[in-house]
């Protein structure tokens, strides 16, 4: 027996916002009955897209009929925008939790939800984003964008914990070597991106004296070198708070694509590797805008 919390209890039992919205701004509909959860939702607007009303219609278990009934009681009153911001862990714990085992019946309602806004603003979204993946779990239909994108949303570790979240892997189990690998593939892109935070904080609490040595570096090992293969180059002139002065030298003078070489080449390199609020500008003081 699942260890339901009273207010799951209390939103199965007596649920809230049950029915449909005739003359709904927004609806989507998400989950299949064979899979064995499947939910609608109905939104109504008013002119400045503040929800005035949000109703339900659900197949399911209790956790399911209980998720529905919280997300709609959550975001009436909110502004699409704030809507959108509402994730599945903010309705299970509007619940005041669910079972692991019951998790993908709040992400589902944060599906529904996300499917609804798209539709109404006339986003091209397909039925379930996720389907655009390829499928990993044939059994419940699950493709490896939506386990991935739960992954993250949830830092999920385990299959368990996907299976919990998708009902991925809750079948034959075939697919748990594959669920493994995204797991895997998520915290591993995860760990890069924790690594450019670092050093990009890092390269915040540089010396000018050190801003110097670098933007030096990089422009001898990044830029000159492709520069230099058609015959062009690059000099550095000064550096002057965040305005890095240069000097386009050989082929790269006068060449029509010099700006875009700047712009795109030498600025948005010395961006992602020195500091994100450095200016190039050429030796004549002409700035280059920013791309």
């Amino acid at each position: 027996m699942w260890d339901y919390t009273e207010k799951v209890r209390e939103h199965f039992f007596n649920p809230r916002n049950v029915g449909a919205i005739p003359d709904a701004n927004a609806v989507a509909e998400v989950g299949s009955l064979a899979c064995g959860d499947a939910l609608k939702i109905y939104l109504k607007l008013d002119d400045q897209e503040r929800i005035v009303d949000a109703k339900f219609e659900t197949f399911g278990c209790g956790s399911a009929i209980a998720s529905s009934s919280a997300l709609t009681e959550m975001i009436k009153g909110m502004t699409l925008d704030e809507a959108g911001k509402v994730s599945n862990q903010e309705i299970a714990a509007f619940l005041g939790g669910l079972p692991e085992e019951k998790m993908h019946c709040s992400v589902m309602g944060r599906e529904a939800l996300e499917k609804a806004i798209a539709i109404y603003r006339g986003h091209n979204y397909h039925d379930d984003a996720e389907d655009e993946g390829r499928i990993v779990c044939k059994c419940f239909g699950v493709t490896d964008e939506k386990i991935k994108r739960v992954v993250r949303e949830n830092d999920l570790k385990t299959v368990e914990q996907v299976t919990n979240y998708t009902k991925a892997g809750g079948g034959c189990t075939a697919c748990h070597a594959e669920i493994e690998d995204l797991i895997a593939e998520v915290w591993e892109d995860k760990k890069r991106e924790t690594s450019r935070v670092e050093k990009k904080a890092q390269r915040k609490r540089l010396t000018n004296l050190q801003k110097i040595s670098l933007i030096t570096e990089v422009l001898e090992n990044e830029i000159r070198p492709e520069l230099q293969k058609d015959g062009g180059d690059i000099e550095l002139i000064d550096v002057d708070g965040s305005n890095v002065i240069v000097a386009l030298r050989g082929h790269c003078v006068g060449c029509p694509g010099s700006e875009y070489t700047l712009k795109l080449g030498v600025q948005e390199k010395l961006r992602e590797l020195v500091a994100d609020d450095l200016v190039v500008m050429q030796e004549d003081d002409q700035e280059i805008t920013a791309f």
